[in-house]
């Protein structure tokens, strides 16, 4: 007699792209998200990664209320039309992804990805997607590849404002990315609990809730655009064609 294998169906899929940064660590007016990058605002960039899966992605972005109306005047002026929902950015990112949770169905699979992350692989994303049917968190990460250093309170001898230092095992850290991929019910739960400072992003309010984290291996290539040479690199890398 043949082996019976039951059926699991994928889950729905579904993305929260937070997009309420500024253009201060950028010098610029404009905030980051909607700086021209090879003809298009990074946040086009970041939202066509997830249009262009070849599974339905639904898209929620929670967007800094300055540009709320410069995004759908441009979406409209550049043909830019898709099915999302906009909501309103709140006062930390905590709260900007909190606002999202009432859009998000249980028994769905959830992407938190920063708006300022346009360079990944479309295949990066599906395989995160794929990891978070088995898993109810997935997190990428990636090696440092620097040298490390913790630096104590006080002035150094040459004068600088550094401190004292001292080498750290860069083997035991990891540098942690997005997008991280959760159950919806698991990320509903953990964002009922009250914001803490020690949220830096998605993975630590899971954690807190009492949800072990699953890591896979990250991109070399996603980096989080928050400095004018970060968007020198991210046109080099497009202008490369390495991302495709």
């Amino acid at each position: 007699m043949g082996k019976l294998f039951q059926y699991i169906p994928m889950r729905e899929r579904y993305v929260i792209i937070p997009a309420g940064g500024t253009g201060s660590r950028m010098g610029s007016e404009l905030p980051k998200q909607m700086l021209d990058l090879c003809g298009k605002p990074v946040l086009r960039w970041t939202v066509e990664l997830f249009l262009s899966q070849p599974f339905e992605v639904r898209i929620i972005i929670s967007i800094n209320e300055s540009i709320k109306d410069m995004w759908l005047e441009y979406c409209y002026k550049n043909n830019f039309v898709f099915p999302h929902v906009l909501v309103t950015g709140g006062f930390t990112r905590f709260h900007s992804v909190r606002k999202a949770m009432k859009y998000l169905p249980e028994g769905a699979s959830v992407a938190v990805h920063d708006g300022v992350r346009p360079l990944l692989r479309l295949g990066d994303i599906a395989a995160l997607y794929d990891e978070a049917e088995e898993y109810p968190a997935v997190v990428p990460v990636i090696p440092v590849a620097d040298s490390m250093r913790t630096f104590s309170a006080g002035s150094a001898q040459d004068g600088t404002e550094w401190g004292v230092s001292r080498i750290v095992d860069r083997s035991i850290y990891r540098l942690v990315q997005t997008p991280q991929v959760f159950h919806t019910e698991v990320l509903k739960r953990a964002y009922g609990q009250p914001y803490s400072r020690e949220f830096t992003d998605d993975a630590s309010v899971v954690e807190k809730n009492g949800v072990p984290l699953h890591f896979c291996q990250g991109s070399r290539f996603n980096i989080k655009l928050t400095a004018p040479d970060d968007m020198a690199l991210a046109a080099a890398l497009i202008d490369s064609g390495c991302l495709r």
